[in-house]
C-alpha cells in the first residue's frame, strides 16, 4: 500500500476474509494462545501495580506515574529497539525478553509479599518492565507477518487486538480478586508464571534466521526507519492520530484507579470489573470493525470512534454510582479498540519487509509519547482540581481534535489490499 491511494470511498463488494481466519495457520494459533497467556498477566500485573500504588500514596501524580514508568521505556528505547530487531534473530531477541521479564515480576511479588516495596522502588521496577516490553512488542509485532499470508494480516491484527481485549475482559477481575484476597503480590507472580507459557512457544518455534543487515551500522539503520516513517504519508499520519487519539484518552487510564476508589467508593475488585467492562467492550468491538470499516471506510470510522471516546470521557467524570460508570466502560473499549486496531492494521500493511520493525517501534514510540505525557498532564490537572476534572479537560481536548485528526487522512490500505488479495 503506497501513500497514493488516500481515497475513504468504500471499495466495491468482494469476498471478504473471515475475522477468525488467520487461526487456521497452526503457528499462529500457537502465538495467539501465548499472546493471551501474556497478556493476561500482564493485566494481572498492571492491576496490581495500579492498586499497591494507591496503598502505598493517595497523591494522583505518583498513580499516574505507574503507567508513565511502564511507558517511558518504549518512548526512549522503540526505535533502537526495533533496530535490534531487524538486525537479529527474532526469535532469541523474544526469548530473552521474556526471561527479563519473568525476573522483574518475581522480584516484585518477593519485595510485595515481604513488605519491602515502596513508591519508588514500585516506578523502577515497573520501568526495567517496560524496559521488556519495549524490546518485545515491536519485535512480536514484526513476528505476524511471518506466521500468516499478507491479505490476512488485518485480520491477524484484528485477532491480536481480541487476544489482547480478551485477556483485559478477565485478567482484571482475576488480578482484583487475587489482590483482595492474598494482596498485590499475587497478581505480580501470576504475571511471572504467564511468561513460561510465551517461552514454550517461543523455544519450540522452528524459525530460519533472516535478520542479519550489517551493511549499515546500528545508528544508519535506526535513521532509515526513522525516515521512512515521518516522509511516507500513510505512516506519517498514522502515527498522528495514534499521538492526538491517546494523549487525550490516557486519561482514563491514569485517573481510573483513583476514580474506582475515591469517586466510585469500589475496592480492588470494582476497579478490575471496570477495566474488565473495557476489555468486554472491545472484544465485541473487534467481531464488527471489519463490517464498520467497509461501510464508513477508515478515516470517518476513527473520527467516529473518537468522538463517541469524548462523549463518554466526559460522562464518565459525572458518575456517582457504579452501575452507570461501569455501563460506559463498554462503549469506551470499543471506541479505543477500533481506533488503535486501526491504526496498528494500516500501519503493518504500510511497511516493507526489512523495515517492519523499525516501523513498528515508531508506532510505539508515538503511543508511549502520549501515553506518558498524557498520564502526567492528567495526574497534575487531578492534583489541582479532582480525577473527574481531569476526565473532563481530556474530553473537551479529545473533542476538539476530532477535525484536525481527520485530516490526517490514512486513506483505504486494509479495504484495498484486501480487495487485491480476495
Amino acid at each position: 500500500m503506497t501513500s497514493s491511494s488516500l481515497s475513504d470511498s468504500t471499495p466495491a463488494a468482494f469476498e471478504k476474509p473471515k475475522t477468525w481466519e488467520p487461526m487456521r495457520f497452526p503457528l499462529f494459533r500457537m502465538f495467539w494462545a501465548a499472546s493471551l497467556a501474556s497478556n493476561l498477566g500482564t493485566w494481572i500485573h498492571e492491576i496490581g501495580a495500579s492498586w499497591l500504588m494507591t496503598d502505598l500514596s493517595d497523591s494522583p501524580l505518583l498513580v499516574s506515574a505507574v503507567r508513565t514508568s511502564m511507558s517511558l521505556p518504549i518512548l526512549l528505547l522503540a526505535l533502537p529497539a526495533g533496530v535490534l530487531a531487524d538486525r537479529i534473530d527474532r526469535r532469541r531477541l523474544l526469548i530473552g525478553t521474556q526471561f527479563l521479564m519473568l525476573v522483574v515480576a518475581a522480584s516484585m511479588a518477593f519485595l510485595t509479599w515481604t513488605n519491602q516495596v515502596h513508591p519508588a522502588g514500585l516506578l523502577g521496577l515497573t520501568t526495567l518492565m517496560g524496559l521488556g516490553m519495549v524490546l518485545h512488542v515491536p519485535t512480536w509485532q514484526a513476528c505476524t507477518p511471518e506466521l500468516v499470508p499478507r491479505r490476512l494480516l488485518p485480520q491477524a491484527v484484528s485477532l491480536g487486538s481480541i487476544s489482547f481485549n480478551l485477556a483485559r475482559s478477565v485478567g482484571p477481575a482475576i488480578g482484583g480478586f487475587l489482590i483482595g484476597v492474598w494482596g498485590p503480590w499475587s497478581a505480580f507472580a501470576m504475571n511471572a508464571v504467564s511468561f513460561a507459557g510465551v517461552l514454550f512457544v517461543l523455544l519450540t518455534w522452528k524459525r530460519e534466521t533472516t535478520e542479519q543487515h550489517f551493511g549499515k551500522s546500528f545508528s544508519q539503520s535506526m535513521m532509515e526507519g526513522l525516515r521512512f516513517a515521518l516522509h511516507e504519508r500513510i505512516m506519517r499520519n498514522v502515527l498522528l492520530r495514534v499521538f492526538l487519539f491517546v494523549l487525550p484518552a490516557s486519561a482514563l487510564w491514569s485517573q481510573l484507579p483513583l476514580l474506582a476508589r475515591f469517586q466510585l467508593q469500589w475496592d480492588s475488585r470494582g476497579y478490575g470489573l471496570m477495566v474488565c467492562g473495557l476489555g468486554v467492550g472491545a472484544v465485541l468491538a473487534a467481531f464488527s470493525i471489519d463490517r464498520l470499516r467497509y461501510r464508513f471506510g477508515s478515516d470517518r470510522l476513527l473520527a467516529g470512534a473518537m468522538l463517541l471516546f469524548s462523549v463518554f470521557l466526559a460522562l464518565l467524570a459525572a458518575c456517582t454510582e457504579q452501575l452507570p460508570a461501569l455501563l460506559l466502560m463498554l462503549p469506551m473499549g470499543a471506541c479505543w479498540m477500533i481506533v488503535l486496531t486501526t491504526l496498528n492494521a494500516t500501519a503493518q500493511m504500510t511497511l516493507p519487509q526489512p523495515l517492519r520493525a523499525r516501523g513498528m517501534a515508531c508506532y510505539l514510540t508515538s503511543l508511549a509519547l502520549a501515553m506518558s505525557a498524557g498520564s502526567m498532564i492528567w495526574g497534575q490537572v487531578a492534583e489541582l482540581g479532582s480525577p473527574a476534572v481531569s476526565l473532563v479537560v481530556a474530553a473537551g481536548l479529545m473533542a476538539i481534535l476530532v477535525l484536525p485528526t481527520r485530516q490526517a487522512s490514512i486513506g483505504t490500505a486494509l479495504t484495498e489490499t484486501e480487495e487485491s488479495n480476495g
